[in-house]
């Protein structure tokens, strides 16, 4: 009788709270007076009530909660008490007759059954109040209603270099160096860390929305700031949205090359992606794209992806105002496709695809140029520890992508008079990579990659001219790198780089050694 009054009050005072709120909502929304014929003195008046109205309501939930844990007490002890009235019951002394121990399997077995429930039942809660504490500590706090995780990387680079490079921290090919000053550098940076907001939306068409937006500080540097070397701009890395059903997914925003899905493991080159223009095609371009899986069975699966991308075709951006490129000139997007196939090989994923890339160039003058490129990804777990992944590509014109050097395009004089003559590059080349993992925490890598324009092109002129001020004729680079993670949250990493540029008649070499530690949250 006393659990059922208790919870009889329970329900009571809670379904009372629950209509108290119900006839708040109503009397504010019946309060809210007509925009269309109300002045701004009542609107703001309503908005006033309405704020007094929530911080009552907030006040009834804080004594609510207050008092359900006051009758999770007393649920407590009267369990408690109802417990210890079973067991004096459960074997009573018959008047005249001594009292008899019971079997000890028929005692044991109700009550070893109920104390398993009640165990089963504690380890339960104490785990949903565990989950509910862990929400409540990572819960961002947005503007909708919708779940907001923020995510990042607090990384500092040390590096020390030995010849010249294009860039000193995170370099991506070796440079002429120059006729003063010294031949070797050391420094540091934090303009690799990354910041990531992601948001998880609600169902539309049966497919879950969400959205993300990923920056760094490679951006640059600000003009004439003391110590600007230090302060990198903020740079807009990807920000995409996402549908997604259970096989089908629609992607709209600034993503990854989905035709070049992987790149080598590094964490002493982010702003511009491991092996970036030694092989490795990328870029963050603007893309619409749809993309379908198809079960196979056996743990295989085949994935089917194609857009359109932004016509991107590698021309250098000057000041805070966007000229239309090359590729963009032409009316017409860049468009991708790729195909690859997954199967679960000993809990890894063993993967290939094949991949294609079309991009229509108008150079101005009437010098049009069809880009394309084509390619072929693998990631190959040899063993239980080893893994084998890496990328080749053939292409024409695709110095947007990273491909050429970054060089879409030569010019026998200058660019911008109509008598000169243009011829597009053609290139190949690739990267590959080989993983050890030693422990759960501690992995080494050692990648290589190539990019190399082809010979007929780069000398089709006697003084060809690009739009950077020396022609590439191939990049070679080579680096080897452990990541420690001792925690989740932690990283220690060390890697050593060997860059090497050729330029007509000449080549130039560079080396790097770059630490590394990260924070991750």
């Amino acid at each position: 009788m006393k659990q059922r009054s208790l919870l009889s009050f329970c329900s009571v005072r809670f379904w009372g709270a629950v209509l108290c709120m119900a006839l708040g909502s109503l009397s504010a929304s019946a309060q809210v007076p007509n925009p269309d014929g109300a002045d701004t003195k009542s609107l703001v008046d309503s908005v006033q009530e309405l704020r007094s109205q929530v911080q009552e309501l907030r006040a009834a939930v804080a004594e609510m909660r207050s008092e359900a844990a006051e009758y999770r007490s007393q649920s407590a002890e009267l369990r408690k008490e109802l417990e210890s009235m079973r067991a004096a019951n459960a074997y009573p002394n018959t008047a005249g007759q001594p009292q008899a121990s019971p079997p000890v399997e028929q005692a044991a077995g109700p009550n070893e059954s109920l104390d398993k429930r009640i165990a089963t039942l504690e380890d339960t809660t104490q785990l949903v109040q565990s989950e509910l504490r862990t929400q409540y500590q990572t819960k961002v706090e947005s503007a909708s209603k919708y779940r907001v995780r923020l995510s990042g990387l607090v990384l500092l680079n040390l590096f020390h270099n030995r010849g010249a490079t294009d860039n000193l921290d995170f370099p991506t090919y070796a440079a002429a160096s120059s006729s003063y000053g010294p031949n070797s550098f050391l420094g540091a940076t934090l303009r690799q860390s990354e910041l990531g907001l992601e948001v998880f939306g609600s169902e539309l068409f049966g497919a879950k929305t969400r959205g993300e937006v990923q920056f760094d500080f490679g951006g640059g540097f600000p003009s004439g700031a003391l110590d600007g070397i230090n302060t990198g701009l903020v740079r807009l890395r990807t920000a995409s949205m996402h549908l997604d059903w259970d096989r089908t997914s629609v992607v709209v925003g600034q993503d990854n090359l989905f035709i070049s899905p992987g790149t080598p493991t590094s964490f002493a080159s982010l702003v511009v992606p491991s092996l970036g223009y030694s092989g490795n095609l990328w870029a963050w371009t603007p893309q619409v794209r749809i993309e379908h899986k198809f079960d196979l069975g056996n743990d295989q699966n085949l994935i089917v992806q194609g857009g359109i991308l932004d016509n991107v075709t590698g021309e250098p951006s000057y000041g805070s105002h966007r000229q239309p490129q090359s590729g963009e000139s032409s009316g017409q997007p860049a468009y991708a496709l790729r195909t690859g196939w997954s199967k679960s090989l000993n809990g890894k994923p063993l993967t290939f695809g094949v991949s294609g890339y079309y991009s229509r160039q108008n150079w101005g003058f009437d010098w049009n140029i069809d880009g394309w490129a084509a390619s072929t990804d693998w990631r190959v777990p040899i063993a239980s520890r080893w893994e084998l992944s890496g990328e080749f590509y053939r292409g024409r014109a695709v110095g947007g992508l990273g491909g050429g050097i970054g060089q879409s395009i030569l010019f026998s004089g200058n660019p911008l008079d109509p008598a000169s003559d243009f011829r597009a590059i053609n290139s190949a080349g690739g990267w590959s990579q080989i993983k050890f993992s030693a422990t759960p925490r501690l992995e080494f890598n050692g990648a290589v990659g190539i990019d190399s324009p082809f010979g007929a092109d780069v000398h089709a002129f006697a003084n060809p001219v690009g739009y950077y001020p020396n022609v590439l004729t191939a990049n070679r680079s080579a680096m080897g790198n452990f990541i420690f993670r001792p925690r989740s949250d932690l990283l220690f990493s060390g890697e050593y780089r060997h860059l090497r540029t050729s330029e007509i008649g000449s080549y130039y070499s560079a080396d790097q050694v770059n630490l590394t530690m990260g924070v991750l949250f």
